[in-house]
């Protein structure tokens, strides 16, 4: 078939991870390469052509990084490259961002605004770690380098996740917010504490068996439910009802590289047609910035509104898609996310990730989505002809990101995206307060642990009567005890104005 020489497709994926050990740190390289080495890995993937490809890269576009911070990271990789970009990119916080950066290249690529791009983020913040250890300084490039005299394009969302009433309460980290998030998915069940935890690492033990298989995974034991679900001194509960095993894992050294064109690009360039992955649609939006706006806390209307517009544009539905990989940071991301988009949790012939997750393959900062990108790719090319979804989210399921891939290209008009944010915009919100003396009924809650298992705070979301919703605290050892044994939503209590939570009255 004539094929429009302005879709996008990706070409190229380079994935790369290493374990270091304490004698190397000195040796190690910085993100910056990591990074090139993944262009490189990318361009070979690519076949012939790859690297003229990459030489006239249009764009070259970074991923945010927490291991390290460069000026303009981009223009770091470029150079290491040999490409000479007339733009360099880099985006804000949130793991939406590899998604999100896919999404808005190839409607630039479609548009003719470009012709090549390459996409990259790397972490090292195992590396970091160990080396605090072992009081090697990195000899990497400063952080206040700006590498071109001219600072990148930056591309996203900068907002802060949490407001001041929010932190007011400790709700600042992730492993704060996702448990609660999970409390409430039980409550909405009306699954026991017990019943709940059980199906939960059922399915966390299904990613890691994905895990097991990935080689650029981190960590590739395979998990038994039992071992996922029952608290060990290596499996320390942190934030209830989440152990170690059930959160993401940031201290990897990982990196990942797409390169991402038209299909006029790839022709010229000699690649492959057995290389090319599709970029069929996208959509992008955010759920009420402040979880505290939000009507509940077990869902999720931006993935559904986001999935349904990609999913239509795409012409394909739920079932269609053979291959998915959820954002799973936490087993509550993959819960809502699952089950907004249409897809069951329990499916024996369907996999809901591609990696393992980031709990297992690895959570490299705001990157992971690049690494799944490059392994759906992986995935398509040996299942031609089938459809692949990838989700994306940064924050607490706040802002999100969705592609639909395939090795067939397009047929409802090329690489098409939506932004359906005015429609939820126009969903209901609650009103919420900093401070509030009075009768409340527990909507969710979690509580904190120390790193020897103590419980040491909890965190409450509160109703109050009119509907608004309030934060609450408390540190009673008996009863924070109590709240990881029995199910306290639901529950009636009353909020005092300096926040603390009365769960006997």
């Amino acid at each position: 078939m004539t094929l429009d020489p302005r879709l996008p497709v990706v070409v190229g994926v380079g994935q790369l991870l290493r374990h270091p050990e304490p004698d190397e740190v000195p040796s190690l390289a910085e993100p910056a390469d990591m990074m090139a080495d993944a262009v490189r890995l990318a361009a070979a993937d690519a076949g012939p052509g790859g690297s003229s490809l990459v030489a006239k890269a249009d764009s070259v576009r970074v991923v945010d990084l927490l291991s390290w911070r460069y000026g303009n990271p981009a223009a770091l990789v470029a150079e290491r490259v040999g490409a000479s970009p007339r733009q360099t990119l880099r985006t804000t916080t949130g793991g939406n961002t590899p998604q999100a950066l896919v999404n808005d290249t190839a409607a630039a690529i479609q548009r003719g605004d470009l012709d090549v791009a390459v996409i990259a983020g790397a972490e090292a913040v195992y590396t970091r770690l160990l080396a605090r250890k072992t009081k090697d300084w990195l000899q990497w490039t400063p952080q206040d380098e700006d590498a071109t005299g001219a600072a990148p394009d930056v591309f996203g969302d900068d907002r802060a996740g949490t407001n001041d009433v929010e932190m007011a309460r400790s709700i600042v980290m992730p492993t704060q917010v996702y448990p609660m998030f999970e409390n409430a998915l039980r409550a909405a069940a009306g699954e026991s504490i017990d019943e709940h935890q059980r199906r939960v690492s059922e399915l966390w033990s299904r990613f890691s068996a994905v895990a097991a298989r990935n080689p650029y995974a981190w960590s590739r034991e395979f998990r038994t439910p039992e071992e996922i679900r029952t608290l060990t001194p290596d499996n320390r509960m942190i934030g209830f009802p989440y152990p170690k095993y059930m959160n993401s894992n940031i201290q990897t050294d990982q990196a990942a590289a797409l390169i991402v064109c038209s299909v006029e690009a790839a022709r010229s360039a000699g690649v492959p047609e057995d290389r090319w992955v599709f970029v069929h649609s996208g959509a992008d939006a955010h759920d009420h910035w402040w979880i505290s706006e939000r009507d509940n806390l077990h869902s999720s209307p931006a993935i559904r509104l986001c999935g349904k517009a990609a999913m239509d544009l795409a012409v394909v539905g739920p079932s269609e898609i053979a291959h998915v990989d959820l954002y799973s940071c936490f087993p509550a991301a993959v819960q809502i996310g699952a089950a907004e988009l249409g897809f069951p949790t329990d499916d024996s012939d369907r996999d809901l990730t591609v990696t393992g997750g980031l709990c297992f393959a690895g959570g490299p900062g705001n990157n992971y989505v690049t690494h799944s990108i490059a392994s759906m790719t992986d995935v398509l090319r040996n299942d031609p002809g089938s459809f692949g979804l990838v989700t994306a989210l940064g924050w607490y399921t706040t802002k999100h990101s969705i592609g639909v891939y395939s090795t067939e290209p397009p047929t409802a008009g090329g690489f098409r995206s939506a932004h359906p944010q005015a429609e939820v915009d126009a969903l209901p919100k609650r009103g919420y307060v900093a401070e509030y003396e009075g009768p409340v009924t527990v909507e969710t809650y979690t509580v904190m642990h120390e790193r020897d298992g103590s419980p040491v705070l909890g965190i409450v979301a509160c109703l109050l009567p009119d509907g608004r919703r309030a934060w609450g605290n408390l540190n009673e050892t008996g009863l924070l005890k109590a709240m990881v044994q029995e199910e306290f939503c639901g529950r009636a209590a009353r909020l005092r104005a300096d926040g603390s939570v009365d769960l006997t009255a």
